[in-house]
């Protein structure tokens, strides 16, 4: 199966029009207070408008003291809203799904940012986090909750939990950052207990029709391929979330594991036995080929991200041309203005190597 213009349906919720699922992306567009802003709202709603199927929200923090960078889109109270509730109808209006990334940095919120030392499931001496009491962990849980509720509130089709890239859910399954004694600690099923609680709680206070999904690193961040790969499998075994999206920087790449090395990263999530859960992958996506050739090699949809930064209308441009490849990089930041980059986004991706071509001065 390597139609990437196929309707994709879920478990709960409306299909997505085509295989190519917009990944979250960091932006840093949002106002200080969390609250939605017209260079955020132009970015997103540009590329629904390019023929995403599903349109996904840069992660979004859902506690003032989980905001990992700034200008991060907030979604922890409900002065947020009106802004969502705006983004929601107009992605909806494209005909893309519309879906918010919850988060929490957790240990990876910076202390200046926030205004006070970031929060860990143990103590971490490197970042100055402090340990999440046990009512803290809880708290937690019900906060992720709540910011679905309020996507919900505000239009959107659904949410998805940030558990990768080394952030709060992701640090809780660490069997390294991940110390604690209690329920929420110790073996790989206490690790995942957070998440599948948040899950569990996600289902129970949204409407049945609510999409649900969950983002998953496979390496680093001091986690370990195998129980990410069985946590992976239990979690599409179980069905409540409709997919997962698997974070591997590189579809190609083989495991840094040693003893996982010889074929790729993605073959280990593919071979797994998803029953009715759609599984997707992100990393290095930057051409029609690859896509396909996702598809090709087990995957359900793709995720683009850098691609996407370059060509709002990706999904458009490989359907008109099947051998479409993204423009050479760097480019100008004329071109990212072009495509619906406001400033400050424009001056983030200027801190990627290589991204932004850098204009002589005289």
């Amino acid at each position: 199966m390597t139609d990437l213009f196929a309707p994709l349906t879920f478990n709960h919720g409306p299909a997505m029009k085509n295989r190519f699922m917009l990944a979250p992306l960091t932006n840093l567009q949002s106002h200080v207070d969390g609250v939605l802003s017209d260079d955020e709202f132009t970015w997103l709603t540009f590329r629904a408008k390019g023929g995403f199927g599903l349109t996904m929200t840069c992660a979004a923090h859902v506690q003032a003291v989980g905001q990992g960078f700034p200008g991060q889109l907030g979604v922890f109270g409900d002065q947020h809203l009106p802004g969502l509730t705006r983004l929601a109808a107009a992605i909806k209006a494209q005909g893309s799904l519309a879906v918010v990334q919850l988060h929490h940095a957790g240990m990876r919120s910076p202390k200046e940012l926030i205004g006070q030392a970031p929060v860990c499931p143990s103590q971490d001496a490197d970042t100055g986090a402090r340990a999440l009491t046990l009512a803290e962990v809880e708290q937690l849980r019900d906060d992720f909750i709540a910011a679905a509720v309020r996507a919900q509130k505000a239009g959107f089709d659904g949410v998805e939990l940030h558990g990768a890239h080394g952030y709060v859910i992701c640090q809780f399954l660490s069997p390294t950052l991940n110390r604690r004694e209690d329920r929420y600690g110790g073996s790989p099923e206490n690790r995942a207990r957070l998440l599948r609680e948040i899950i569990a709680g996600v289902r129970a206070a949204c409407r049945p029709d609510f999409n649900l999904g969950v983002r998953l690193s496979p390496e680093r961040f001091d986690l370990r391929l195998a129980e990410i790969r069985d946590l992976a499998q239990s979690l599409m075994s179980e069905a409540a979330i409709d997919y997962l999206d698997m974070s591997l920087w590189d579809v190609a790449k083989e495991p840094v594991e040693e003893a996982f090395k010889g074929r790729t990263l993605m073959s280990y999530f593919t071979e797994l036995d998803r029953g009715s859960v759609r599984l997707g992958v992100a990393g290095k996506i930057m051409t029609a080929a690859t896509a396909r050739q996702c598809l090709a090699d087990g995957a359900d949809y793709v995720l683009i991200g850098r691609a996407a930064i370059l060509h709002h209308d990706f999904p458009q441009q490989v359907a008109a041309d099947p051998d479409f490849a993204a423009i050479a990089l760097p480019v100008t930041r004329e071109h990212l203005r072009k495509e619906g980059l406001g400033p400050a986004f424009v001056e983030y991706m200027n801190t990627w190597k290589g991204f932004v071509a850098q204009e002589e001065t005289v």
